[in-house]
C-alpha cells in the first residue's frame, strides 16, 4: 500500500516513519525545502528518542522518502494523511485550521484516482466534513472519501505509542474507507489492538475529550499538592492511594509546575471554545485552563518565597526548560512563564536543558546559557528543577553544595527525597510533601 503524509512535523514524521515500519510505502511532504533536504540526509528536525534510526532504516529499505512535491506523493496513494499544524488562533483560542484547508485544496488538485483523505491533525468537530466540501468544490470529479484518525502520541515515547497503542480511533461514513484503513493498520490488528470505528464527529471529539481529561487530572493533583502543603499530608501517598483505584488510574497524578506542550494547552482551549459555540456549559474545563495558567505564575512565587521573599541581585540556577523530558519542545512550557518572572524580580538566571537549549534561546532573553547542569550552579543562590530529565535525578549533592553560595533547592518535580536532602545539608522546597516524607 502507498501513503502520502502531508506535513513532516512531529505527528507527520513520527507517523510516516512508523507506517513505513509496518511495510507501507510512505512519502512525507513538506513545504520547507531545508527541512526536506535535512530529512533526506537522515538529519532529524526534532528530538524524539529512536526516531533517527527508524527513519534511516526505512529510507534504506526504500519504504520512506521525503519531498516537497505534493502531486507526485498523492498520485496513486491509497490514503493521504493530513498532519499539518493546528495552533491556537491568536485572540480567541480557536484552532487555526488554515493549514488543514490549504492542504485539502492541494490534495484535491493532485488526486488522480480513489484515495482516502485522512485527517490526523487534531481538529474541532466538523472539520473533516469541511475538508470533504473543500475537496469536492475544487474537484467535483474526484473519487475520494474522508476519514478522521486522531493521533495519541506522547512526546518522548511517540514510537512506542504508535507501535503499541492503547487504541486506534477511526471515524468515517464509508465502508470503502474503513477497509483501506483496516489494511493500513493490519499489524496492530494482529496484536489485538482495540480499533474503534465511529463517526467523523465522534472521532474528532474523542481526541479533544481525552487530552482535556488528562489536563484535568494534572490540574487536580496540582491542587491536591497545594492542599497537602497546608495540611501536612504527602501528595505522593495521596496520588498512590488514588491511582490504585482502577476507575482512576495512576497516570498523570504527578504534581508539577503546570502542563504545557503541543497538545494539552491548545486542545483544552479549543474544546472550550467549541463548547461555547455550541451553547454547552463546560465549567470544569474553564477552571482547568485558569488553574493551569495561574499555577505557572505561582511557581515563580514559590521560588521567590523559598529565597526569603526577594531574589533581587541573586542568581538562580534552572535545570530543565522543555515542558517534559525526552523532547526539545518548548511550546507552553512552564519555564516560559517562570524564568521571565524570576528575571523581572531582579534575579540572574543560569539555565541548562539536555535537548531544549536551541529552542529556548529563541524564546527566552537575558538568560546565561550553561554547558551542563553543574555549570548553572556556580555562585548560585538557589537551584530549581523545572523538568525531570533523568540526568538531574542523581546529582552529586556534595559537588552541588560546593558550587552554590547557599545549598537551597526548589524541586518543582519532586524528584528528590526531603529527608535525604535535609541530611545532606540542603534547604529543600518541593510540592505537597512534608519534611522527612519518604520518596
Amino acid at each position: 500500500m502507498r501513503i502520502a503524509m502531508i506535513g513532516a512535523g512531529y505527528v507527520g514524521l513520527v507517523s510516516g516513519a512508523c507506517f513505513s515500519e509496518f511495510g507501507v510505502s510512505v512519502v512525507c511532504v513538506d513545504k520547507d525545502e531545508a527541512k526536506v533536504e535535512k530529512l533526506n540526509r537522515g538529519e532529524m528536525p526534532i528530538y524524539e528518542p529512536g526516531l533517527d534510526s527508524l527513519v534511516q532504516t526505512n529510507m534504506g529499505g526504500g519504504r520512506l522518502s521525503f519531498t516537497t512535491d505534493i502531486s507526485g506523493a498523492v498520485d496513486g496513494a491509497d490514503a493521504v494523511f493530513i498532519a499539518v499544524g493546528t495552533p491556537s488562533r491568536r485572540g480567541d483560542g480557536h484552532a487555526d485550521l488554515s493549514y488543514v484547508y490549504g492542504a485539502a485544496e492541494e490534495i484535491a488538485r493532485a488526486l488522480s484516482g480513489y484515495a482516502v483523505v485522512v485527517t490526523k491533525s487534531t481538529v474541532p468537530v466538523g472539520t473533516c466534513r469541511q475538508v470533504a466540501r473543500t475537496i469536492r468544490e475544487a474537484r467535483p470529479d474526484a473519487d475520494f472519501d474522508v476519514a478522521s484518525n486522531p493521533e495519541f502520541l506522547r512526546e518522548g515515547s511517540a514510537i512506542g505509542d504508535f507501535m503499541r497503542p492503547d487504541r486506534v480511533v477511526i471515524g468515517t461514513d464509508s465502508a470503502r474507507a474503513r477497509e483501506v484503513l483496516r489494511r493500513i493498520y493490519r499489524p496492530l490488528y494482529l496484536i489485538e489492538t482495540p480499533i474503534i470505528f465511529t463517526t467523523l464527529e465522534t472521532s474528532e471529539l474523542i481526541k479533544y475529550a481525552a487530552n482535556s481529561f488528562l489536563a484535568t487530572k494534572v490540574s487536580f493533583i496540582n491542587e491536591i499538592a497545594d492542599l497537602c502543603d497546608k495540611l501536612g499530608a504527602d501528595v505522593h501517598d495521596v496520588a498512590r492511594g488514588m491511582g490504585l483505584d482502577g476507575r482512576i488510574g495512576r497516570k498523570f497524578l504527578h504534581p508539577g509546575p503546570g502542563y504545557g506542550g503541543s497538545c494539552f494547552p491548545k486542545d483544552a482551549l479549543a474544546l472550550l471554545r467549541t463548547a461555547q459555540e455550541a451553547g454547552a456549559r463546560f465549567n470544569i474545563l474553564e477552571t482547568v485552563v485558569r488553574v493551569n495558567d495561574e499555577r505557572k505564575k505561582r511557581m515563580a512565587d514559590k521560588i521567590i518565597e523559598a529565597c526569603g521573599g526577594s531574589i533581587a541581585g541573586k542568581t538562580i540556577a534552572v535545570l530543565g526548560l522543555t515542558f517534559k523530558p525526552n523532547t526539545d519542545d518548548m511550546r507552553d512550557a512552564p519555564s516560559l512563564v517562570i524564568v521571565p518572572a524570576l528575571q523581572k524580580a531582579g534575579a540572574t538566571v543560569r539555565a541548562f536543558d539536555p535537548a531544549g537549549m536551541a529552542e529556548a534561546r529563541k524564546l527566552l532573553d537575558g538568560v546565561a546559557w550553561c554547558e551542563d547542569a553543574y555549570d548553572t550552579m556556580v555562585k548560585a543562590d538557589a537551584l530549581t528543577i523545572l523538568t525531570e530529565w533523568n540526568e538531574f535525578r542523581a546529582l552529586d549533592l556534595g559537588r552541588v553544595k560546593s558550587l552554590m553560595n547557599r545549598p537551597l533547592m526548589v524541586d518543582l518535580r519532586n524528584i528528590y527525597n526531603p529527608e535525604e536532602m535535609a541530611a545532606a545539608g540542603f534547604s529543600y522546597s518541593c510540592l505537597g510533601r512534608p519534611s522527612g516524607a519518604p520518596a
